[in-house]
């Protein structure tokens, strides 16, 4: 299991499971880790990105008794002697075989990996012998282990402006503070609450945060106080805290909110010595409460918080964004129109930047990077010249924030004036407003959010006097801390940047993530002329190979129009490998990938058939067209694939040349990237669609719902489906269930009926167990709960697969594609010989996401080298 699947784990499992006392589970003998950083969803987010499955139901009844070593297993209460099992990540949807690591790129390595005649049925060997980089033991957590807030008590409250997921983060908190014996206090109305006290600050219970998961904004309220900016203020608040035994403060906001709460705690003993001097709390309030603890999370839906990938509420910003592009492109297409959109970000251009890259915008004006003088002529010639490609619409957003590089505002009116009276197109604006802080947080904010929930109040419990207050950040795809006052003073020196107008060091202050979808966004939006384009004479093809999943042809389309820039002539296969050794095969230019970014499913076709059986073809049609790289997008057949090509390289020199897989599955199970192409889309619409049933179920009380999730045999869709949207139990293949945990979690549900949440969800992976299928798990579950609850079953199916692709899986699928192909471009320069005509070196390469979780930058490449 990698560190950052036990770290969404574990965090799953405290917010669901109701136990007294804490243990950590022996690890597994023989259990294997990834080694790896942070993850982004998307670490990863950015994305990326990923915590712990909540569970809606009541905390245990006191005294009852505590349980040694709480399975990691999903279900209501923990596994009583679970047995050791092999730890895996849910990503590695298939086990290594036992013993030493496949040998990479030989002949032997693949029949070991594929038995003879049965190949094509590989794919889908619920354990297939595949290579699973770099594992190690699995690391042992301080989830569990000498962890107690017995005496303890902590408050959240949130501050400034709402955000999508500012819930999930309040009830992982409130969860994981109770799970681990705390007292937990809401703070209503932010700072205004603790400044007034009274019923604003109230101890909660695990029923106070069921059901807020799904609901956009803040339960517990939010509102800017003056009187916390002043000392008489902040003595209030102190007395308030005092009285309730508060000594730790979880605050979640922006970076004023997060600044005045350094404050409070540097000025807390002060403030203490006033109050005892005062008469208002006893002298020796003093030495009881000496300090206070502070961590903050980052609820902003601008992105603009230094030191972390992504802010609790963006992502879901983004997703209201793209839903209005999408049905505004199909209005401005019917009319041949020019919409100019103006989205928020009054310092930041994250919003802006990132929808632009996932529509193909034609053109963006943010903060960090102003236009250059003379940008209107520019700007119009782009317009012109998309039109005069055949074009029927013009997408422009603009960043409230926007300026030029003389520090004067571009406003959306002043875009929209100057296309009508240069270019005399019929332009509409579109000013979305707070459009983008409403509506139902997507999954990666609900699961980003519970992940830094669980980890603040880690860090409130480890906390000393010493300890300076940090702020949770997602790095990669990892809950991390850092130093709450460099991140301010980070996200501070942007501006002095920007208005100083170092434009270049603003962009660079902003991150490595930031810049990079800046250099990718001007690669993708602007054609060079045919004079200003390298000529290499290389020709490159690109395939998909597997099942559909959304964002393939955001994929596809990057690496055309990188590979044409690259001065490469790009060639599209129809139907993956079969339709390869067809010779399906075309050259495919510039224009013909454009709008392509926000379709599902795959243009160019794709099917599961591996090429074993096509090699001879395969290779002909390759000697045929010239093809000297090959880029393949695809899900385990296409990682199978390229082994048995790799592989054939002894036999055939037509693979003897540099070949890329661009991971793309819903299933998130390929080896050597922590996120595909996809799975954020299927993620969301399990999501979705299990909030739907949770609705209906609230009508009819008393029901439980069994709903089977895709995967095959990776568990990532069920787990992380039941974390974000707080189901009861999530039965996965990675760990073995039996007939004594579904019956535990049986009970569970009958106790839960009794509170007030009278409603039950259960995800299944379809291949968690060969036995224990939906249909008995439902038969089960309604023949044990007769008299008490009824039952319900659903299996989504292909349904997660379908859709338009999520703004995560747009613009990880267009960055990691643009990555791949200057890495192809770059190994064909090095390598090509140019007077024998043949390839020095040849390599094949998984292009996955693994980050570290110490740095911000994204190590898109993992290679992975399969012999020469």
């Amino acid at each position: 299991m990698s560190e950052r699947s036990s770290q969404v784990y574990y965090s799953f499992k405290i917010q669901t499971l109701r136990v007294e006392s804490v243990h950590s589970p022996p690890p597994a003998e023989g259990a294997v880790q990834q080694q790896q950083h942070s993850e982004a969803p998307r670490s990863a987010s950015p994305r990326e990105a990923a915590v712990a499955s909540p569970k809606e139901g009541a905390r245990p009844k006191e005294g009852a008794p505590r349980k040694e070593a709480p399975s990691p297993t999903e279900g209501a209460r923990p596994k009583e002697a679970a047995s050791p099992r092999e730890a895996r990540s849910p990503n590695e949807g298939a086990r290594p075989k036992e013993g030493a690591p496949v040998k990479q790129g030989s002949a032997p390595a693949l029949q070991q990996l594929l038995s003879p005649g049965d190949r094509d049925k590989a794919a889908r060997d619920p354990a297939p012998k595949v290579f699973i980089p770099s594992t190690n033991s699995m690391p042992d957590k301080k989830f569990f282990e000498n962890l107690s807030g017995k005496g303890k008590a902590i408050g959240v409250l949130t501050s400034g402006g709402d955000a999508q997921g500012m819930n999930a983060a309040v009830r992982a908190v409130v969860r994981m503070g109770i799970y681990v014996e705390a007292k937990v206090y809401f703070i209503y109305e932010g700072y205004q609450g603790m400044v007034d006290g009274g019923d604003n600050i109230v101890e909660v219970t695990w029923e106070s945060v069921s059901s807020i998961l799904q609901v956009g904004g803040t339960v517990i309220g939010s509102a800017r106080c003056k009187a916390f900016r002043t000392r008489e203020g902040r003595l209030k608040a102190a007395c308030n805290l005092v009285k309730c035994g508060i000594t730790n403060l979880c605050v979640i906001g922006g970076d004023g909110s997060l600044t005045g709460a350094n404050l409070f705690r540097e000025e807390w003993n002060g403030l203490l010595e006033e109050l005892a001097q005062n008469g208002e709390i006893e002298k020796g309030a003093i030495k009881k409460y000496a300090y206070l603890n502070i961590v903050g999370m980052v609820g902003s839906i601008d992105n603009d918080f230094c030191g972390t990938d992504m802010t609790i509420g963006t992502d879901s910003a983004l997703h209201r964004i793209i839903e209005v592009v999408d049905a505004i492109m199909t209005t401005a297409q019917s009319h041949q129109r020019t919409f100019v959109l103006e989205v928020m970000g009054r310092h930041c251009g994250y919003l802006a930047l990132v929808s632009a890259l996932a529509c193909g915008a034609d053109y963006v004006f943010i903060p960090e990077y102003p236009p250059e003088e003379g940008w209107e002529d520019h700007m119009c010639s782009r317009l012109s010249e998309n039109r005069a490609r055949k074009k029927r619409l013009n997408i422009i957003i603009v960043a409230e924030g926007a300026i030029d590089c003389h520090n004067q505002p571009i406003t959306s009116e002043q875009v929209k004036d100057l296309v009508v009276q240069r270019l005399g197109y019929d332009t509409r604006v579109t000013i979305l407003g707070h459009v983008q802080r409403g509506g139902t947080p997507s999954a990666f904010d609900r699961i980003l959010a519970s992940r830094m929930g669980v980890e603040a109040v880690l860090a409130l419990l480890e906390g000393t006097p010493e300890t300076p207050a940090c702020v949770v950040s997602l790095s990669g795809n990892q809950a991390v801390r850092l130093p709450l006052m460099e991140c301010v003073q980070m996200t501070q020196d942007v501006q002095k940047a920007m208005d100083g107008k170092r434009f270049s060091d603003a962009v660079q202050l902003r991150g490595r993530s930031f810049e990079n979808n800046l250099n990718t966004y001007k690669l993708l939006s602007t054609k060079r002329t045919a004079a200003d384009l390298p000529k290499t004479n290389f020709n490159v093809a690109v395939l998909n190979v597997g099942a559909p999943a959304a964002g393939m042809n955001a994929a596809v389309r990057s690496a055309v129009r990188i590979g044409i820039t690259e001065g490469h002539k790009m060639f599209a296969v129809t139907d993956g490998f079969e339709g390869f050794s067809r010779g399906l095969i075309k050259e495919i230019s510039w224009g013909d990938v454009g709008g392509w970014t926000g379709q599902g499913g795959s243009i160019l076709g794709t099917k599961r058939a591996l090429p074993g059986k096509y090699l001879e073809k395969i290779a002909e049609q390759m000697r045929t067209h010239n093809i000297n790289a090959l880029l393949v997008i695809g899900g385990f057949e296409a990682y199978l694939g390229l082994l048995e090509l790799s592989a054939a390289r002894e036999k055939f020199d037509e693979f003897c040349i540099p070949m890329v897989m661009v991971p793309a599955t819903v299933s998130n199970n390929v080896p050597g990237s922590d996120f595909s192409i996809g799975a954020d889309t299927a993620l969301n619409t399990i999501t979705d669609t299990c909030d739907r049933i949770k609705l209906s179920a609230s009508g009819t009380k008393r029901r439980v719902f069994i709903i089977e999730t895709m995967g095959g045999y990776c568990g990532y869709l069920a787990n992380m489906g039941a974390l974000a949207a707080g189901a009861d139990a999530a039965y996965i293949f990675e760990e073995k269930f039996d007939i004594r945990e579904l019956q535990a979690n049986v009970e569970h549900l009958t106790e839960k009926m009794k509170t007030s949440i009278q409603r039950g969800l259960v995800l299944r992976n379809e291949n968690s167990s060969e036995n224990y299928t939906t249909d008995f798990i439902y038969q089960l579950y309604s023949e044990e709960g007769k008299g008490v609850f009824d039952c319900r079953k659903n299996v989504l199916g292909h349904m997660q697969q379908g859709g338009a692709p999520s703004p995560f899986d747009r613009n990880f699928g267009t960055k990691i594609s643009a990555k791949a192909v200057l890495w192809l471009s770059k190994k064909l320069k090095e390598c090509y010989r140019r007077d024998e005509g043949n390839m020095l070196h040849s390599f094949a390469i998984l292009s996955g996401l693994r980050n570290s979780s110490y740095c911000n930058d994204e190590q898109f490449l993992t290679t992975i080298n399969y012999g020469q």
